[in-house]
Formats: C-alpha cells, sequence, structure tokens
C-alpha cells in the first residue's frame, strides 16, 4: 500500500511539474480576436465604401453574473457600440461616423465657430469649417440574448479514494444587427447571430489514510473560461460578414470585381442557412 502511494505522489509531482502555467506579459497587447476576423478581412473589396451611423449598440439581456459575483456584474460587456464600430472598419466595407460621442462633436465644433466668428485665426482648422458627413445607412440592434448552461456534462470515477472528473459548461451570446435605409426608414436587411461560450475543467485527486491518524489528501486541476469579451467579438464579427453578403445578394452593395461572389469566404456564408432545431 505504501508503494502505491509512494508512486501516486510522484505521478503526482511530475505532473505538477509538466503544468504549462501561461506566462502573463506585463506588455499590453492588441485585443484578441476569434476566427470570425480573418473571415472579415478575407472578404472581397466594396466598389464603395457606405457610410454608416451607430448610436447605440447595448446590452438587451439584462443578464448579470450569477452568484458569488456583485448584483452588478453584468454578464456581457457594455462596450457592444465600441466593438461594432471595430468590426465594419475592419471589413473594409463601410465609413462608421461618429454618432455615440455626438454631443461632444457638437459641442467642439460651437467652440471652433465662435473663435470664426471673432475673426480669429485658429492656424489648426482655418477660416471654414465643412459640414458634418451624413449616413447612407443606419447600423441598429444590440446584444438580444444571453443564455446560461445550454449544456452541461462531466463525468468522473474514483476508487479507493483515488480518482479523477471532468466537466464543462457551454452559454451562448446572441447579437442582432439591422441595416436601415436613412431616406426611407426601410429595414434593408437584418442579421442574428450565436455564438457559444465554453468552459471546462479537469480535476483529480487522492484521499487516503497513508496510517492512523496520518490522511493523505493530493487535488490537481485546470479550468478553462472563454473569455465573453471575444465570444460577443466574434459573434459580431460573423454578424457583419452576413450583413455583407446578404446586401451583395439582395443588390443593396457591389463587390469592387464581379467575381467577387466566387470568393470561397462568400460563398461559405452565403450557404449558411438557420439551424431548425
Amino acid at each position: 500500500m505504501k508503494y502505491s502511494m509512494l508512486l501516486l505522489l510522484l505521478i503526482i509531482s511530475g505532473c505538477s511539474n509538466s503544468i504549462d502555467v501561461p506566462d502573463t506579459s506585463e506588455l499590453p497587447t492588441l485585443m484578441q480576436r476569434g476566427a470570425s476576423y480573418v473571415d472579415l478581412i478575407s472578404l472581397p473589396k466594396p466598389q464603395g465604401k457606405i457610410y454608416v451611423s451607430v448610436y447605440d449598440f447595448r446590452d438587451q439581456t439584462g443578464q448579470y453574473k450569477p452568484q458569488p459575483n456583485s448584483n452588478f456584474s453584468t454578464a456581457v460587456p457594455q462596450g457592444g457600440t465600441a466593438l461594432l464600430t471595430m468590426a465594419l472598419l475592419d471589413s473594409e466595407w463601410f465609413f462608421p461616423l461618429e454618432r455615440q460621442g455626438l454631443q461632444n462633436l457638437l459641442t467642439e465644433r460651437k467652440i471652433i465657430r465662435a473663435a470664426q466668428k471673432k475673426q480669429e485665426s485658429i492656424s489648426n482648422h482655418g477660416s471654414t469649417l465643412p459640414s458634418l458627413l451624413s449616413a447612407n445607412v443606419m447600423i441598429e440592434g444590440g446584444i438580444v440574448a444571453y443564455d446560461s448552461n445550454i449544456k452541461t456534462g462531466g463525468v468522473g470515477a474514483r476508487y479507493l479514494g483515488i480518482g479523477g472528473s471532468g466537466q464543462y459548461r457551454a452559454d451562448q451570446v446572441t447579437v442582432n444587427i439591422r441595416a436601415v435605409d436613412v431616406r426611407s426608414g426601410k429595414i434593408l436587411t437584418s442579421v442574428t447571430t450565436s455564438k457559444t461560450i465554453l468552459s471546462y475543467e479537469v480535476s483529480a485527486g487522492a484521499f487516503r489514510f497513508v496510517d492512523y491518524k496520518e490522511l493523505l489528501e493530493v487535488e490537481l486541476g485546470y479550468t478553462n473560461n472563454e473569455p465573453v469579451n471575444i465570444a460577443l467579438m466574434s459573434a459580431i464579427d460573423s454578424a457583419v460578414i452576413h450583413l455583407i453578403v446578404k446586401g451583395i445578394e439582395d443588390g443593396l452593395w457591389r463587390p469592387a470585381n464581379p467575381a467577387g461572389t466566387e470568393n470561397p469566404i462568400f460563398r461559405k456564408y452565403a450557404s449558411e442557412t438557420n439551424q431548425i432545431l
């Protein structure tokens, strides 16, 4: 028995030494992106970029993180407008116009006009101030759903106090994006995409009395939680791709090269259909 426990200790110590603990960099890096980002930047180029406005793209779920987290900690990030604007820019199909901070922009322009009325020279703006650009299309929508524990499961085994277990949990975030014609208010196209957020845990341990009043307890585990912001960004990237693809199919906008519809990324997303549960 003592030899078996010694062997177990050696195995566990060897596993602990082989654990690949990720190093944390002291320097900030650009935000990580999912696989949808590669598809987003691989789309065919447009015939001309479209001026779009995004006023608000907010969390409409009302979901909060489960206990023991704070009751004020939301389940999804609140910066949806910034993430959507980033995706629109990265696609190279759109010119997003500043609308979320519109009041700040108007205030700054008032300061410039006030100085120009006094006939003061403004070296960094000149004597005239052009009008703000107007959008052709308005992008509406938001984070419409966050479903927790859509899939859960696990497996475990223990014999004579020695064993291991594993469990997983899958959440899902859903976003909706609508393109609206600013002249008529007509909804040109609407896209809803979902992204699964996977978390899993693997653990092993031993719980044995090796001698009278001598207890051996060893635990080893690993947990991985997919960041919600990366999953949300992937869902937004995918929604923007579908928006572009559906717009091309409906004749709302065109690629620079008519052969762009033969692009493998375009064909991949054009062939996708809604899954029926």
